[in-house]
Formats: structure tokens, sequence, C-alpha cells
């Protein structure tokens, strides 16, 4: 079983088969350091373009554990804490 994809203005489908999801979490921190080792020595652009530093430069963030924590919901007039 596949996914449908729509393309040309609604006008074409094609049928292709689902892949790992890797936008978020842990899937996406591993797909991110894998782009920059592999790409460490280009340069990007910073400060407005005003400067370039190296990509390998960068430090890798570590990722907080959100238990515990409230989140709001419905306007801002409710909220939960997240377990």
């Amino acid at each position: 079983m596949g996914i449908v994809r729509v393309g040309g203005r609604g006008t074409k489908r094609r049928v292709e088969e689902k892949k790992d999801d890797n936008w978020q979490g842990g899937a996406f921190k591993k797909l991110q350091e894998k782009r920059k080792e592999a790409s460490k020595d280009a340069y990007i652009t910073v400060g407005r373009g005003t400067g370039k530093i190296k990509f390998g430069d960068i430090k890798s963030t570590s990722t907080p554990d959100t238990k515990g924590m409230w989140v709001s919901s419905g306007r801002g007039t409710g909220r939960r804490k997240l377990k």
C-alpha cells in the first residue's frame, strides 16, 4: 500500500511507498548530523550576509527534557502538564 502524491496543479497523481518520517525528533537530529558531516568544509553566510563561517564549526544543540512542563491549549485559556 502506498501514498497518493498529487502534482501539476492537481492534474497528476502518483502512488509512492511510505518512507520513514525524518522531519522531527531523534530521526531529524540524526539526519542533520549526517548532512553536517557531509558538508563540514562548506561555508555558510551569517549576519545578513556580512560574515561567513564553516558549517562544521556550528555546535550541536541538546534537546531538553519536556517532562513536567506545562503546555497551553485553546487560545491560551487551558493548560495541561506533559508526562
